[in-house]
C-alpha cells in the first residue's frame, strides 16, 4: 500500500493457536508471538500491541493503521460455536441447503457423509412469493406470511436469519421487503440477505454463503465491537482495517456487514507475502507454504501473483475431494488448507497407523510440551523429540517448553502401541504430517495442471520452515526461500495489501444479442457501489476499478474470465469481446469453437487502491558464515538417523553469508532446518535460501 513512510503501522492475525503482531515503526520492524485467547481473542491482540509498542517506546495513540487478520469465523463454522441461525426461503426451497447441487463427492461410497447444514430443518421457512429470471414479478410477496415466520423465530429464540429468494440476483425487492419487515417484529435479531452478500447465479451457492454470512455474523460483530472499544480505551484513534479472503483490505463497517469474506484472511495475507517476495527476486512459479500452529495452507502464485477463485469450501469432511464441504461464492484467494500444523493431533488408528490431525491442541491446552494439561501428542511434541526446537527460544520464550511431558505423551500413545523407540515414534509423526501436506501439494497442482517440482517453495509460519525441507525433499524441489521474521509472516503481508472491494453480479446476457446500455447501467452500478465500500479502508487515497465479464459457450457448465474496457460498452464491444473469450478460451483449452454462441452470465467490478511494483533485489556478495553458536543432535529425515547439526543465530547471518547443510537457523518467531539435501545463503532481502546440493545424501 502506498503510505507516507514515516508512518507507524500495526498489523494482528489471529490463529487457531498462535497470535501475531507485527509493528513497522521508524524503518524498523518489531514483533511477537503470543498464544491466541479463544475466549476473547482481542485481549492476547493487546497484549501483543503492548508488547511491540514497548520495545519501538511508543504508545497505542502514535499508530496510524491497525490492519487485522483472523481465522475466528473459520473455526466458528468448523468447530459449529456461531449463531443460532433461520433461513427464509421461496415456497417449495425449503431443502436446498441439503439437496445441493446433487452431485456426490464420492460416487461409490454407499455411506457417504455430507457436512451437516447449518441450519436445522425446524429452522427452515418459506414465503410465497416468486420473481422470474429476468426480475419480473411472477408472485407477489406474501407479507403476512413473513409477520407469522417472525414471531416463529422469535419464539424459537434465533439469533441471526438468512435470506435467499428464487432470482433474487436480478431483482432484490422481496429480500429488502423481508428485511424490513423482520426489523420491525424482531430487531434484535440480525438480517442477512444473499442479494448483498451474493448477488449471483446457482441457488445453493448463493444460499450457502447468505447463510454462512449470518452464522457467523453475531459473533463476528460483536468480537470486532470489542476489539475496537479496547483500542479506543488504550488511545488508539484511527480506523481498523481487515483483511478478506481475496486479499484486500475493508474497513471495520464493511466486515461486520460481511464477515463471510473474512473466513480465510489470515492465510491471504501469507499470500501475498509469498508474492511479494517472488516478485523481488524475479521468481514466476511458485509454492507458498504457510504452516502454524493449527493448519498448514498452500497456494500456487504465479508471475508474482496469487491464484484467484470465485468459490471454495469450508468444513469439507473429506480433505482433498471438492464438494465435501460448504460452499462460500465470494473472491478469494485459492488454496488448499489441510489440519496440519504444529498443534495436530496424532495417534495410533485400529490398523496400527499413525494419524495426524486435521484436530488441533489449539491454544488450549496445547501441546503436551507445553505443561497446560494437554497429554496427547502433537507435530511439536515430536519436532521438539527430534531436536528441531530450542526450547529456550520457543515463541521469543513466552513460552516454556518441557521436553520430559512431550517424552511421555509420545511414548505413550505413539511409542508403546507400535512397540517403537521414543525417536522413531516422534520421527514417525513428523513423516506423517509431512506427507499429508506434499500429499496436498500434489493434488492441487495436478488440479492446476502445474509441475509442482519446478516451482521454488517459500516457507512461513512458526512451523513451516521446520518442515519446508522436508516436504521440499518430498516434492522434488530444488529451492526454498524463507523470509525474515518468517514466523510472522502472515502478519506481515497483511502491511502489503490495497484497501478494495469486489462486487460480482449476475445478469445473463447473449454476446450475439449485446445490449451496451444496459450493460453499463450495470456495472457503473456495481463501479459505485464497490467504490464507495472500498474509500471505507482507502483513507483518501486514490481507487482505480478494474471490469470483468465471466463468459462462456452457450450450455457450459462454468465461465472464464475476460476483462471489460474501464469506459461505457458500446455496441461494437461485442466483437472485441468475442474475440478476447475465444483467445483466453484457446489459451485454456488449446482451441476455440468457431462461430458457437456465447453469454455472458455475470459481471464484476474491483476498486482498489494501487499497490506499486516492489524493486528487483540485487545480488549479494558471498561471505563465510560465522561459526555456529553450538552443535545438536537433530534427526535428519533423509538421512534417517540423528546426526550432529551446527546451530546458528539468524541475527547473525549477514547478507550473502553461506552454509552448507545440515544446519539449524534459530529466532524467536520460529527456526528453520537445512537438511543435508541441501545447502543455504542468505540473499540481499535477508531471506534465507536453501539450494539443492548437486549430490545430495541418500
Amino acid at each position: 500500500m502506498d503510505r507516507k513512510l514515516s508512518s507507524t503501522r500495526l498489523a494482528a492475525d489471529v490463529g487457531g493457536t498462535f497470535t501475531d503482531i507485527v509493528l513497522e515503526h521508524a524503518a524498523a520492524r518489531f514483533s511477537t508471538k503470543l498464544l491466541t485467547t479463544p475466549a476473547a481473542p482481542e485481549l492476547a491482540i493487546a497484549e501483543g500491541t503492548r508488547n511491540v509498542l514497548t520495545k519501538a517506546g511508543i504508545g497505542f495513540a502514535d499508530i496510524d493503521i491497525f490492519i487485522h487478520g483472523t481465522t475466528l469465523a473459520t473455526n466458528a463454522v468448523i468447530e459449529r460455536k456461531g449463531a443460532k441461525v433461520a433461513l427464509i426461503a421461496t415456497e417449495g426451497f425449503r431443502d436446498i441447503l441439503e439437496i445441493a447441487d446433487e452431485s456426490r463427492f464420492d460416487q461409490y461410497d454407499i455411506f457417504i457423509e455430507k457436512t451437516r447444514p447449518l441450519v436445522p430443518r425446524q429452522l427452515r421457512f418459506t414465503v410465497g412469493e416468486r420473481m422470474d429470471v429476468h426480475g419480473a414479478v411472477r408472485l407477489a410477496l406474501d407479507e403476512a406470511a413473513v409477520a407469522d415466520v417472525a414471531k416463529r423465530l422469535s419464539t424459537a429464540g434465533v439469533e441471526a436469519v438468512a435470506v435467499a429468494l428464487l432470482h433474487s440476483y436480478v431483482n432484490d425487492a422481496h429480500e429488502r421487503r423481508i428485511r424490513e419487515i423482520l426489523g420491525r417484529h424482531i430487531p434484535e435479531v440480525s438480517v442477512t440477505i444473499s442479494s448483498e452478500v451474493c448477488p449471483e447465479a446457482r441457488e445453493y451457492e448463493r444460499t450457502s454463503t447468505a447463510v454462512l454470512n449470518a452464522y457467523v455474523q453475531p459473533l463476528m460483530a460483536g468480537y470486532l465491537a470489542r476489539l475496537a472499544a479496547l483500542f479506543a480505551g488504550e488511545g488508539y484513534t484511527a480506523p481498523i482495517h481487515l483483511m478478506t479472503s481475496g486479499g484486500n483490505l475493508a474497513s471495520l463497517d464493511t466486515a461486520m456487514r460481511f464477515p463471510v469474506r473474512l473466513v480465510e484472511s489470515g492465510p491471504a495475507g501469507g499470500a501475498i507475502l509469498a508474492a511479494r517476495l517472488a516478485a523481488e527476486r524475479g521468481e514466476d512459479a511458485i509454492l507458498s507454504f504457510d504452516m502454524g500452529g493449527t493448519t498448514a495452507k498452500i497456494c500456487l502464485i504465479e508471475h508474482g501473483r496469487p491464484l484467484q477463485a470465485r468459490t471454495f469450501e469450508i468444513d469439507r469432511q473429506s480433505r482433498f475431494r471438492k464438494g465435501s464441504g460448504l460452499p462460500v461464492r465470494i473472491p478469494v484467494i485459492e488454496m488448499v488448507e489441510i489440519g496440519a500444523g504444529g498443534g495436530s493431533l496424532a495417534r495410533v488408528d485400529p490398523l496400527g497407523r499413525i494419524g495426524v490431525g486435521p484436530d488441533s491442541a489449539g491454544a488450549v491446552p496445547g501441546p503436551a510440551c507445553y505443561g497446560r494439561g494437554g497429554d496427547r501428542p502433537t507435530v511439536t511434541d515430536a519436532d521438539l523429540l527430534l531436536g528441531k526446537i530450542t526450547p529456550a527460544r520457543f515463541a521469543g520464550g513466552s513460552i516454556r517448553i518441557d521436553a520430559g511431558k512431550a517424552a511421555t505423551a509420545i511414548a505413550t500413545v505413539i511409542g508403546a502401541p507400535l512397540a517403537m523407540a521414543q525417536e522413531t515414534a516422534a520421527f514417525g509423526v513428523a513423516e506423517i504430517v509431512d506427507e499429508n501436506m506434499a500429499n496436498a501439494a500434489r493434488v492441487h497442482a495436478v488440479e492446476r495442471g502445474v509441475a509442482i517440482a519446478e516451482r521454488t517453495l517459500i516457507a512461513f509460519g512458526g512451523a513451516a520452515p521446520l518442515h519446508a525441507a522436508r516436504l521440499a525433499e518430498k516434492l522434488g524441489i530444488a529451492r526454498v526461500i524463507v523470509p525474515a521474521d518468517a514466523g510472522v509472516g502472515s502478519a506481515i503481508g497483511f502491511l502489503a495489501a490495497p484497501a478494495a472491494y469486489e462486487l460480482v453480479r449476475s445478469r445473463y446476457m447473449r454476446l450475439d444479442r449485446f445490449e451496451a446500455g444496459a450493460a453499463s447501467a450495470l456495472v457503473s452500478a456495481m463501479a459505485l457501489e464497490a467504490r464507495g465500500l472500498a474509500q471505507a479502508a482507502a483513507g483518501g487515497r486514490a481507487l482505480i476499478e478494474r471490469r470483468r465479464a465471466f463468459m462462456r459457450y452457450a450450455g457450459q457448465g462454468h465461465e472464464i474470465e475476460v476483462t471489460l474496457p474501464e469506459r461505457d460498452l458500446v455496441a461494437g464491444d461485442a466483437m472485441s469481446l468475442r474475440a478476447e473469450f475465444e483467445a483466453e478460451y484457446t489459451r485454456l483449452f488449446a482451441r476455440a469453437i468457431p462461430g458457437a454462441a456465447i453469454e455472458i452470465m455475470s459481471w464484476a467490478v474491483l476498486a482498489t487502491t494501487e499497490v506499486r511494483a516492489p524493486a528487483r533485489l540485487p545480488q549479494g556478495e558471498p561471505r563465510p558464515s560465522p561459526s555456529p553458536s553450538t552443535m545438536r543432535r537433530v534427526f535428519d529425515a533423509q538421512l534417517a538417523a540423528a546426526i550432529d547439526v551446527p546451530v546458528y543465530e539468524r541475527s547473525t547471518l549477514d547478507v550473502g553469508a553461506r552454509l552448507t547443510g545440515p544446519a539449524l537457523i534459530i529466532e524467536d518467531g520460529t527456526s528453520s532446518l537445512v537438511s543435508s539435501s541441501f545447502d543455504a545463503h542468505v540473499d540481499a532481502g535477508h531471506a534465507l535460501v536453501m539450494t539443492r546440493k548437486a549430490h545430495p545424501p541418500k
